[in-house]
């Protein structure tokens, strides 16, 4: 069953304006100029209704293509001392297993608060699905309070 069935538009609009919405995260109104400026005259409002119903349907069916399991197999934390503008400052660093930083925080302590907020913003960053089997870390307390 076509998904687009009954659909002004053809169905590869959509889903060009719904993947340059949540690819490039620019607003509906500069989305519409974009679509008018290659001779399709759309109604930004029309944009909005498509995102609410076609991307949570994209993200499921491209949810495979996006996990790589050799990627997200693994974190790999650890946090530094460092100098940010004259101040000594914590720096909590998460990397997955080819040394892309996932995220990163900086802290005036080293301490289980801190690692509890660097976890809260890495779990509010990525996706349910994107959260590895194992997160590796050098044995600090904090990590073991923060993770437990």
């Amino acid at each position: 069953m076509n998904p687009f069935h009954g659909r002004h538009f053809q169905g590869e609009i959509i889903l060009w304006a719904v993947r340059w919405y949540c690819k490039y995260g620019i607003s509906y109104r500069e989305l519409q100029e974009m679509l008018a400026e290659r001779g399709i005259n759309v109604d930004h409002s029309t944009i909005y209704r498509w995102v609410q119903r076609y991307a949570p349907e994209m993200e499921k069916r491209l949810r495979w293509y996006w996990r790589n399991p050799t990627d997200l197999h693994s974190w790999h934390m650890d946090e530094t001392y460092i100098k940010v503008k004259g101040r000594w400052t914590y720096l909590y660093r998460a990397v997955d297993q080819r040394g892309h930083t996932i995220d990163f925080y900086l802290s005036a302590r080293r301490n289980s608060k801190s690692a509890y907020c660097f976890l809260g913003k890495i779990f509010n960053t990525v996706k349910k699905w994107q959260i590895p089997r194992v997160i590796n870390t050098d044995k600090a307390a904090t990590y073991g309070h923060a993770l437990s």
